[in-house]
């Protein structure tokens, strides 16, 4: 059986702490089913991983990647927003299927500045208090 040192696999990942949370997260990998990219020689899955890292089966950046995506608990997903499409009225009536169809083509809605809605709640009279509370 081969020996795995650490000398082996620091040229492929620098930084040491990196190398273990690689090589642990690539034996999960190994034991929730990946397959293997070397043949296992009776060794077990942390050696594997480490075996695996030192002869450049698999990419560390590639892991990195993927054990940074596992430990999300959120990802954001850049949507496009939803753009605002301006109500064209029909030419001709269209046919309703339901029986009680309301004609929403008729409601209008008013538009009010901010200088608007700051003097209308400057004329707000607040409630009288009360010990109920």
């Amino acid at each position: 059986m081969a020996r795995v040192t650490v000398e082996d696999c620091i040229d492929k990942v620098e930084n040491r702490f990196e190398l273990v949370l690689l090589a642990a997260h690539r034996a999960r990998m190994i034991s929730s089913g990946s397959p293997l990219t070397l043949d296992r020689d009776n060794d077990k899955n942390p050696v594997v991983a480490l075996r695996e890292i030192a002869e450049q089966t698999v990419s560390p950046e590639d892991m990195k990647e993927d054990l940074i995506h596992s430990l999300q608990k959120y990802v954001e997903v850049d949507e496009p927003e939803a753009e605002a499409v301006p109500l064209v009225p029909s030419s001709a009536p269209q046919p309703t299927t339901q029986v009680n169809a309301v004609d929403d083509s008729a409601v209008e809605f008013d538009r009010m500045s901010e200088e608007d809605l700051l003097r209308g709640l400057e004329g707000l009279v607040p409630p009288e208090r009360s010990d109920d509370i």
